[in-house]
């Protein structure tokens, strides 16, 4: 996997951090914006860096590409970024080569994910190489390289069960509702908390239930009003809590209260109700369950939804890891044979030379001369030697470098 770039000897890296050993705080240090990136990017041609992608997520920052040093690369994100190289060696990490490509494999494919089977990161790693790509900042082997990334993330996601299911207690809670409430496209649906865990819910209840009679309330009516406004959805006042739990079929509870927020107390119900709490502490009186029609779920039963779904997930990591292999096993060929094939067509074109000598002066020294048959013969000898080196190089044993400089030497090719 060694290139040379204006004389000088470059190999392909991949420097970064994840939340594998650097805390949020940590990884917040590292973080890239939108802007940062852009800026990393320019810098890098800078630094003689002719080929290099930028991810970041909250859960990771890596940098992929060619350089003489991996410190190149850790230089450049510690420049954009508010990290420090002190910072850096504490939690970091740095892939060479083919441990290189075999880590964005991982990490494209949601093998390396604090959720196991996310397919979120694709979308990153495809947009880092856009980014890269409209700055002149790839190559064919990255082009080649993200795109058997993206390969093996479509098939695991087609051929293996390793995306199914509830991950985050925001999706979990959607899922109970879809499979516990027929026609929930109809139904009413109120929201009481706009945290993180109340947003995210939100944003998954649009996406999941298609219905367009959500109703938001939060103490602090502007943070539900901007929600709101992103979603297209209905807003009420605090004071109208009550009323509206009477006219709603399915009651979600995302508030961050010391004490419950929803008692049975402010009931007086004329259908059943669902109500989910996805609050720490409980924020739902459990006293509710004593009036008729209501069904009460806690965070606790969808987090062990959630806890199910994932390691019901690892069944499958065998069967994803095979297809990686796979993938990434046609990928190191072609690289190999992208390395080789130059010599392999020098090699070639040596041999018609010497061929096209012999045939020369066969014809002046033989009397009718079969040229034809000859030129026949010649050929296939030409194409079993050439075959004989290529498969030589193919051969994962095989020392490819030491090899093509013994074939140029023996062979006087250019």
């Amino acid at each position: 996997m060694e290139f040379h770039y204006k004389g000088k000897h470059k190999h392909f890296y991949a420097v970064g951090l994840s939340y594998k050993k650097a805390d949020a705080e940590t990884r917040g240090k590292f973080s890239l914006s939108e802007e940062a990136k852009n800026h990393l990017l320019d810098d890098a041609k800078f630094e003689s860096i002719e080929s290099m992608i930028a991810i970041s997520t909250c859960n990771r920052t890596e940098l992929y590409g060619f350089a003489e040093h991996p410190f190149q690369l850790i230089n450049l994100l510690c420049k954009h970024s508010n990290g420090t190289i002190e910072d850096f060696q504490k939690v970091a990490y740095v892939h060479k080569n083919n441990d290189a490509v075999s880590h964005l494999f991982k990490v494209g494919t949601g093998m390396d994910s604090q959720i196991l089977g996310d397919f979120e990161i694709i979308a990153q790693v495809k947009n880092g190489f856009l980014a890269a790509k409209e700055k002149g900042l790839t190559n064919n082997y990255f082009e080649r390289l993200v795109n058997s990334v993206i390969q093996a993330s479509k098939r695991i996601k087609n051929e293996t069960e390793i995306s199914t299911g509830a991950t985050s207690v925001s999706f979990a809670s959607v899922q109970y509702i879809l499979t516990h409430v027929p026609n929930i496209q109809k139904k009413n649906i109120l929201l009481f908390g706009t945290g993180k865990i109340g947003r995210n819910t939100c944003e998954n209840l649009v996406k999941h239930t298609k219905n367009n009679q959500i109703t938001l309330i939060n103490r602090t009516k502007d943070k539900a009003l901007k929600i709101a406004g992103k979603f297209n959805l209905i807003v009420k006042d605090y004071a109208e809590l009550q009323a509206e739990i009477q006219n709603t079929d399915v009651l979600i509870v995302a508030t961050g209260a010391q004490n419950p927020t929803i008692d049975k107390e402010v009931f007086s119900l004329k259908k059943p109700l669902l109500i989910l709490d996805l609050s720490i502490p409980k924020n739902v009186n459990e006293n509710v369950e004593e009036i008729d029609g209501v069904e009460l779920v806690h965070l606790d039963k969808l987090s062990k939804i959630t806890d199910d779904t994932l390691e019901k997930r690892k069944q499958y990591v065998p069967q994803a890891m095979e297809i990686i292999e796979e993938i990434k096993g046609e990928f190191i060929s072609w690289t190999q044979a992208r390395k080789y094939a130059p010599t392999i067509h020098a090699l070639k074109s040596k041999l018609e030379e010497i061929k096209q000598n012999e045939l020369n002066y066969q014809r002046k020294k033989i009397d009718n001369f079969q040229e034809e048959q000859a030129e026949i013969i010649a050929n296939r000898i030409i194409q079993k030697i050439t075959t004989h080196f290529a498969n030589h190089l193919k051969d994962k044993e095989t020392e490819v470098e030491e090899s093509i400089e013994w074939i140029e030497k023996v062979f006087h090719l250019e």
